[in-house]
C-alpha cells in the first residue's frame, strides 16, 4: 500500500487558482462592500470597522462583529460607560482590555458627536503612510489590526492582513520558509512584501487573496 505524501506547494497553487476563478464573483463583491465605506464617506460605517478590528486580537472575527452589532443595538458606539461597553463585548477574548481599548477610541475619533474618521485619513498619499498612523494613534492596533481596518474601509487592498490564517497559508505554499512566532515591524514588512510578490506571480490581487486564505480556512468569505 502506497502512503500518500503531504501535498507540495505547486499543487497547492494550483488549488489557489482554481477556487479563485470560482469565487471572483463572490471576492470582488465584498472589496467593493468595503470600498463603499470610503467612497460614500460612511463614518458611521468607519466607526464599526475601527471597533471590530480593535476587538479582532487573538478573537474569531465573527464573535467580534456579534459584539459591534451589540453596542450598536445598546447604542454604545458613541455613548456608555466601560461597564455598558464590557458587558456588550463580553464574548470577545482579553475582554477588559479591548474595552478600555474602545472607549478611548471613541475619545480620539468622536468630537461633539461628530466622527472624526475622515479627516484624519483623507490626507495620506498612501495607505502605508495611513498604517503607519493608525498604528500610533488607535491603542490595541499593530500592523495587522491597522492594515485590516484599511481593507474593510476600502483603503488598503495593497496591504496585507498577517494573521495565523493568512501566514498559515503562506507556509504551505512556499513563500514563507516557517510563521513566526513573533512579529516586528521589520518582519510584519518582509512578509507583507514576499506575499505581494506572490499575489503579483499568480495575478491574484493582495485584498482577493487573504479573502481567498480566508475561505480556505473558514469556508466563507467574511471579513
Amino acid at each position: 500500500m502506497t502512503v500518500a505524501g503531504p501535498i507540495g506547494p505547486d499543487v497547492l497553487i494550483g488549488e489557489l487558482g482554481t477556487q479563485y476563478i470560482s469565487l471572483k464573483d463572490q471576492i470582488n463583491g465584498r472589496i467593493a462592500d468595503f470600498r463603499s465605506i470610503w467612497q460614500k464617506k460612511d463614518s458611521y460605517g468607519m466607526l464599526r470597522e475601527l471597533l471590530f478590528c480593535i476587538l479582532t486580537p487573538q478573537s474569531k472575527a465573527i464573535t467580534c462583529w456579534e459584539a459591534v452589532e451589540n453596542l450598536t443595538r445598546k447604542d454604545l458606539l458613541f455613548n456608555g460607560t466601560y461597564d455598558e461597553v464590557l458587558e456588550a463585548v463580553g464574548a470577545v477574548r482579553f475582554k477588559y482590555r479591548k474595552a478600555s481599548y474602545i472607549l478611548e477610541a471613541r475619545k480620539k475619533f468622536i468630537k461633539d458627536g461628530r466622527i472624526i474618521l475622515v479627516d484624519g485619513l483623507d490626507g495620506f498619499e498612501n495607505s502605508f503612510l495611513a498604517r503607519d498612523w493608525l498604528v500610533n494613534e488607535v491603542k490595541g492596533y499593530g500592523f495587522k489590526e491597522a492594515s485590516h481596518f484599511l481593507r474593510n474601509i476600502g483603503l488598503g487592498e495593497d496591504l496585507s492582513i498577517l494573521d495565523r490564517h493568512i501566514l498559515k497559508n503562506l507556509f504551505m505554499v512556499g513563500v514563507i520558509d516557517k510563521v513566526p512566532s513573533s512579529m516586528t515591524e521589520r518582519k510584519y514588512k518582509e512578509i507583507e512584501g514576499k506575499m505581494m510578490r506572490f499575489a503579483n506571480a499568480i495575478d491574484i490581487p493582495m485584498s482577493h487573496l487573504d479573502l481567498l486564505f480566508w475561505y480556505r480556512e473558514a469556508g466563507s468569505i467574511f471579513k
